[in-house]
């Protein structure tokens, strides 16, 4: 497989583990380009013969910022420009769900919005410590449409997705491994070490077995998003257009608080 025109993903491959890194430094923002380049990466990875186990990290020292300011206002200026990214959201988030290879997730920093959603419906997260989670969609005057709202309860129950999701608040790696949302949450120096040597069991192991025993995981997982995926883009949609996702914009380009009217 030839990934040579991803130019926000960098590929690197050790032996059948292949490694994504998402690169668009400094904070790997997703923005348009990257998201068009996630809408096609694991699909592009389900049929790359040479690979049997995925890493995706990020570069630098953070997983991911989530979405991208200047984006958000381009969106708001142009919805037509909104609807073509649901588009691709729904191919990311069931190109992941879908993708019958092992895929751990080795959090290297802040992973926040759309980076929390890629890092959670992984197979495996392992993450540094230091980093921070979270969802801040609504922060932004958004609804967590673009899979949050489904992989969050899965993980860690209602009442703590709805906490988190509705507050907007981020959590520790370390916290986030005690309620069960990731993994391993591990010191800097032991990162490394642990997704490696987790890659390397799944790369031993008998590859059919592994991936179609995450099949049959993911299949309940894979009917909720059907069940809930369309609506939750289309509600994000509306706030798209609204008055506080665009003050939730001025206000962070501003460097304030935002002051939300319910609107």
């Amino acid at each position: 497989m030839d990934y040579s025109s991803y130019k926000f993903i960098r590929t690197e491959r050790r032996g059948r583990i292949l490694v994504l890194t998402l690169h668009n430094p400094p904070m790997n923002t997703v923005q348009m380009e990257l998201h068009n380049e996630l809408s096609r990466i694991f699909l592009d990875v389900q049929v790359d013969h040479e690979a049997d186990v995925i890493v995706l990290t990020g570069s630098g020292e953070v997983f991911s910022a989530g979405g991208d300011i200047p984006n958000m206002q381009r969106r708001i200026d142009d919805p037509e420009l909104f609807n073509r990214k649901n588009v691709e959201m729904k191919r990311i988030v069931f190109g992941l769900i879908e993708l019958e290879k092992p895929i751990i997730c080795r959090i290297n920093g802040d992973c926040m919005g759309l980076g929390a959603t890629l890092a959670l419906l992984c197979d495996i997260i392992i993450a540094v410590n230091t980093a921070r989670i979270g969802d801040p969609h609504v922060k932004m005057g958004y609804v967590a449409g673009d899979g949050g709202a489904v992989i969050w309860p899965q993980l860690v129950g209602f009442a703590r997705a709805k906490k988190y999701l509705l507050l907007g608040d981020t959590l520790t790696a370390t916290e986030a491994e005690r309620i069960g949302l990731i993994n391993h949450a591990v010191p800097a120096a032991d990162l490394d070490t642990r997704v490696n040597y987790i890659a390397d069991r799944l790369a031993r192991g008998a590859t059919k077995a592994i991936r179609w025993t995450k099949t049959c995981v993911n299949l309940q997982l894979r009917q909720i998003a059907h069940a809930q995926l369309d609506a939750s883009l289309a509600y994000e949609a509306l706030t798209n257009i609204g008055a506080d996702h665009q003050e939730a914009v001025n206000a962070f380009k501003e460097k304030r608080r935002p002051q939300f009217t319910g609107r």
